[in-house]
C-alpha cells in the first residue's frame, strides 16, 4: 500500500518535472528553435491547428526559423497566428516559404525573462511539495486506520522527503541551465 502511494508520488512528481521543463523550453533565448512555434494554433478550415500540423518549421539559421506550409491558401493564415501571438515575432513570406527572423535580446529582456523562469521554478516547487503533502495524508491515513505501525510511517514520510528533494534537485538545475542559456550573449 505504502509503495503504490510512493510510486503515485513519484509518476505526479516526474509529470511536474516535466511540464516545467516544456514550459521553460518555449522562452526564448535567442537562438531559433521549433519548439518555440509549438503552441500556435492556426486557423484551418474553420477550427484552430496546431502549426505543426499544417506547416514544416525548421532551423534555417541561428536567429531564424523557416516555415513550409503544406497547402499554400494557409500561407496568410499562419503569418496571421504568428503576428497575434505574444512571441513578438514579425514574420515575412517569400512565395511559399515564411521566415521568422529572431531580434537580438537586450539585457533587460533577459533580465526580464529571468525573472518569468524563476517564478515558474517556484510554481513547479509548490507543485512538487503539494505531491508530498498529499502522499504523506495518505500514509497518516493508513496510520490512522492503524494498517500500518508509526515506524512504517516514519519510514515511508522520510522516503517521500529524499523523492521531493531529489525532484526539487533536478528542477534546480534544469532552471541554472536555462539562466545560463538565457544570460549568454
Amino acid at each position: 500500500m505504502i509503495n503504490e502511494i510512493q510510486k503515485d508520488a513519484e509518476t505526479r512528481m516526474e509529470k511536474s518535472l516535466e511540464a516545467f521543463q516544456q514550459h521553460i523550453s518555449k522562452i526564448r533565448t535567442g537562438r531559433a528553435s521549433p519548439s518555440l512555434l509549438d503552441g500556435l494554433q492556426v486557423q484551418y478550415y474553420g477550427s484552430a491547428t496546431p502549426l505543426r500540423q499544417v506547416a514544416n518549421v525548421v532551423v534555417e539559421d541561428s536567429r531564424t526559423l523557416a516555415i513550409s506550409v503544406f497547402d499554400k491558401s494557409l500561407i496568410q493564415a499562419v503569418e496571421k497566428a504568428i503576428l497575434t501571438s505574444d512571441l513578438g515575432l514579425n514574420p515575412s513570406s517569400a512565395g511559399t516559404i515564411i521566415r521568422v527572423p529572431l531580434p537580438p535580446l537586450t539585457e533587460e529582456r533577459r533580465r526580464d525573462l529571468t525573472k518569468i523562469v524563476r517564478n515558474e521554478a517556484e510554481q513547479g516547487r509548490v507543485s512538487i511539495r503539494n505531491i508530498r503533502r498529499d502522499a504523506n495524508d495518505q500514509i497518516k491515513a493508513l496510520l490512522k486506520d492503524k494498517e500500518i505501525s508509526e515506524d512504517d510511517e516514519r519510514k515511508a514520510q522520510d522516503v517521500t522527503q529524499k523523492l521531493t528533494d531529489n525532484m526539487i534537485k533536478k528542477l534546480d538545475i534544469a532552471l541554472a541551465d536555462k539562466e545560463k542559456e538565457l544570460m549568454a550573449f
